[in-house]
């Protein structure tokens, strides 16, 4: 059968994507051309910088800071990452560290300044605990995705060689937000970090989301019946994958617009985004 359209597509090892890639879950109008990148956070750089995709996964705040670059792609309301982060403030085991209200003046380690992770938890420091991102100094391997934004004064890279997760546990920084440690070494900052995060949840009606999808806006003009091929594509791979996962704009509304605050407030975009702005309606 030969298609309309072929993407060049780069998506991560979500099972919610695995009857899609896997082809259980095909289109008569558009197929797909999987590329592998492992791991598929070194897609968004070259999404970003390149435009080498026509399809590929982001995270929410590379998306909105490509946004403010004028990059054309819009994204698709399909949350393939998504999570509680909390208990993703980590200090060593036997930090002096009791709480977050001890973080002022410390060195935390972040992959980057703009991880939506690290966004994440740094605007529920500030909401939550009054803990503002620049009473700190933060520690990053590597620069943002987008390229044209800079890092703010109190973000610091570290030397080449170094690694975020070595220095936790030798005590050259004091804490760090989603680091590759032994589990038995470190702990979270907030006590009782999952059990926090869920009763957050609750009370606020989000769920923090990481990851989305992008279409390349040229693809999305040309082809009209595109973006809702694709939700359907996605909808029904999510639905092979047994998980309940809410798809669409109104659907997570509360966790895009509340990330677009932290994002402005922490200096990522010059203003807190409508997620009518970032996403097809």
């Amino acid at each position: 059968m030969t298609r309309e359209l072929t993407l060049r597509t780069a998506l991560g090892t979500s099972p919610l994507v695995r009857a899609l890639k896997q082809g259980a879950v095909a289109s008569d109008r558009v197929a797909f051309d999987f590329i592998e990148v492992e791991p598929v956070t070194r897609a968004f750089r070259r999404m970003t910088r390149a435009m080498e995709f026509d399809l590929c996964e982001i995270a929410l705040t590379t998306h909105a800071q490509a946004h403010a670059c004028g990059k054309p792609i819009t994204a698709l309301p399909v949350v393939l990452l998504r999570g509680l982060h909390h208990a993703a403030l980590i200090c060593r085991r036997d930090s002096p560290l009791r709480g977050p209200a001890d973080l002022a003046g410390k060195r935390i380690g972040v992959r980057a300044w703009s991880q939506t992770t690290g966004v994440w938890v740094r605007g529920i420091l500030h909401d939550e605990y009054g803990i503002a991102p620049d009473a700190m100094t933060w520690m990053t391997e590597e620069d943002a995705h987008v390229q044209e934004f800079v890092d703010p004064p109190f973000v610091q890279r570290i030397a080449a060689g170094q690694r975020l997760p070595a220095m936790l546990l030798s005590g050259e920084i004091d804490a760090g937000i989603a680091l590759a440690t032994d589990p038995a070494q470190v702990r979270p900052v907030i006590p009782n970090g999952d059990a926090v995060a869920a009763e957050w949840s609750r009370k606020s009606g989000v769920y923090p989301i990481n990851h989305v999808v992008v279409v390349k806006d040229a693809l999305l003009a040309e082809y009209p019946w595109l973006a809702d091929e694709l939700m359907r594509l996605f909808v029904a791979s999510a639905e092979k994958s047994g998980k309940a996962v809410p798809y669409g704009v109104d659907a997570n509304r509360p966790a895009i617009e509340l990330l677009m605050r932290y994002a402005a407030r922490q200096g990522l975009i010059p203003r807190a985004y409508r997620a009518e702005e970032l996403f097809v309606t």
